[in-house]
């Protein structure tokens, strides 16, 4: 076995395995220690899945998937389905980011445990939701694609049932039917696609397969919607703010900075790399949608008047700009949505993590109880600000670049459609700024308000800890974007010359 076939498999392992030693480890903080240091081993195998025989900007002809590592084995010999998996430049980045916010989120637990159950069983099910992620993003076989995909499910409706808010269990049903019903239309779309290929490889289905224009239309359809449900897109969005605002710190940062990717990772590497005739027929409706989503989810948020349900209702903009930044189907514009999933997934995390903070501290997520924040606890403040002009695109922070990018590839489409969507989306991006701006007002200035008033100026050092890493993500990205940008051009080249 190769080095790069160990680390695929040990990514894997790692946390199956320890979420099993959490659940066997006598002691409470103990147990939480093994899983820390499991995620943290994890982390390590992950980052080292970049080393290999590959170069960073150049891929060469066909196929268009060329992992730089890969395993191969037979699954299942009589379905002819294999054990497939693999790592390139479009799913390195969403692997390591996954790792690390479940590393971030175990280490947590070591500080404060939410109520509702024990932190060994929170650690273990954070470990099970990790296995299910990163099999997604590493899974190359569209049957152990989908198994993988529906690891995550019960996991994380028990950690949103389990340790939520007071709405917990309404939320977590909603969360689970709404993604029962994207398993069944990737199910099918599944099926569909395997059924007329004769073959579950996504390396070889790649670019179509020979699969007629009809197959390729049904395909897209089963295969977007399904992907819509789990990003989530609007309108199949409304989902997502309930199980934000209840699920806890730790849920909610595993929900929005890595849990949604799946779906528009989905999107990019099997629905439009399977099925780029369905893509190039459903570009315009994405196109639409993904400006709907901006617009409305950006007038949402500006009426909201709850802190992490603001934050949850951002996501639907953000990741309209990561939808058409797809829905373009050039270079430029996937580009947008890939590094756009790297960033909302470091600045979202970073923000509910400091949503949650707040609210452990002041009992409350009103915005009109949290006047008043920089007079009492100005570096929870400060930090705040930074994650909220982060996500809103300033330039120079990871934010920006995903925004401008998908802007920027609509109007290089050209034609009156694209344009107006262009011209819209920027419009939706003013609106961003906009609520961002008014979450700062209402929450970090004026006169503090009870609930605030009683906030000690100092923030935990396990606080610092799990915080400062997505700090310098937020500020390394929006600086030096090529570390995304980089590792993604050639495979993404690959992808576009097939959608031609």
């Amino acid at each position: 076995m190769s080095l790069g076939e160990f680390l695929l498999v040990a990514v894997l392992a790692l946390p199956a395995v320890g979420a099993g030693l959490v659940a066997v480890t006598p002691g409470e903080r103990v147990a939480r220690l093994v899983g820390t240091a499991v995620a943290a081993l994890t982390l390590v195998g992950a980052v080292l899945l970049v080393f290999g025989d590959h170069g960073w900007f150049g891929y060469g002809p066909a196929p268009a998937v060329q992992p730089w590592h890969q395993l191969d084995l037979p699954w299942v010999p009589g379905l002819d389905l294999r054990f497939h998996l693999g790592v390139d430049g479009i799913s390195w980045p969403l692997v390591v980011l996954t790792a690390l916010l479940t590393l971030l989120c175990c280490g947590y637990t070591l500080w404060r445990v939410p109520a509702g159950g024990s932190g060994r069983a929170l650690v273990a099910l954070l470990l099970v939701v990790e296995v299910g992620i990163l099999g997604t993003f590493l899974a190359l076989d569209l049957v152990l694609f989908f198994a993988f995909f529906e690891v995550v499910l019960l996991p994380m409706y028990a950690i949103i049932a389990g340790w939520g808010g007071a709405d917990r269990r309404r939320a977590a049903r909603k969360f689970a039917l709404y993604t029962l019903l994207g398993s069944v239309l990737l199910l099918v779309g599944v099926y569909v696609v395997v059924a007329a290929a004769g073959t579950a490889d996504i390396v070889a289905l790649t670019g179509g397969a020979g699969l007629s224009r009809g197959t390729q239309l049904a395909a897209f359809t089963l295969l977007g919607l399904a992907f819509a449900v789990k990003a989530p897109l609007w309108p199949l969005h409304s989902w997502l703010p309930d199980a934000h605002t209840q699920a806890p710190t730790v849920g909610s940062v595993i929900l929005a900075g890595v849990l949604l990717k799946m779906g528009t990772y989905g999107l990019i590497r099997v629905a439009v790399g399977v099925a780029p005739e369905g893509a190039r027929w459903a570009a315009p409706v994405l196109g639409v949608l993904a400006v709907a989503a901006i617009l409305i989810g950006s007038l949402v948020c500006l009426a909201q008047d709850e802190l992490k349900r603001l934050i949850a209702y951002s996501s639907v903009g953000h990741m309209g700009f990561v939808l058409l930044g797809v829905a373009t189907l050039t270079a430029t514009g996937i580009q947008a949505a890939l590094i756009g999933n790297i960033a909302h997934g470091v600045i979202t995390g970073l923000l509910f993590f400091l949503a949650g903070a707040v609210k452990d501290r002041t009992h409350t997520g009103a915005l009109a109880e949290l006047s008043g924040l920089r007079e009492t606890a100005p570096r929870l403040a400060g930090l705040l600000g930074f994650a909220a002009v982060a996500s809103l695109g300033l330039p120079g922070l990871a934010g920006f670049w995903g925004e401008a990018f998908a802007v920027f590839a609509a109007v290089r489409r050209g034609g009156p459609l694209w344009t107006t969507l262009a011209v819209l989306a920027a419009v939706g991006g003013a609106l961003t700024a906009a609520y961002f701006l008014r979450l700062l007002r209402q929450v970090t200035h004026g006169r503090p308000s009870p609930a605030v008033g009683r906030l000690a100026p100092g923030l935990a050092g396990a606080e610092l800890t799990a915080w400062a890493p997505l700090v310098l993500l937020a500020l390394a990205v929006g600086l030096a974007p090529t570390l995304v940008l980089g590792l993604a051009t050639g495979p993404v080249d690959a992808l576009v010359g097939v959608l031609r």
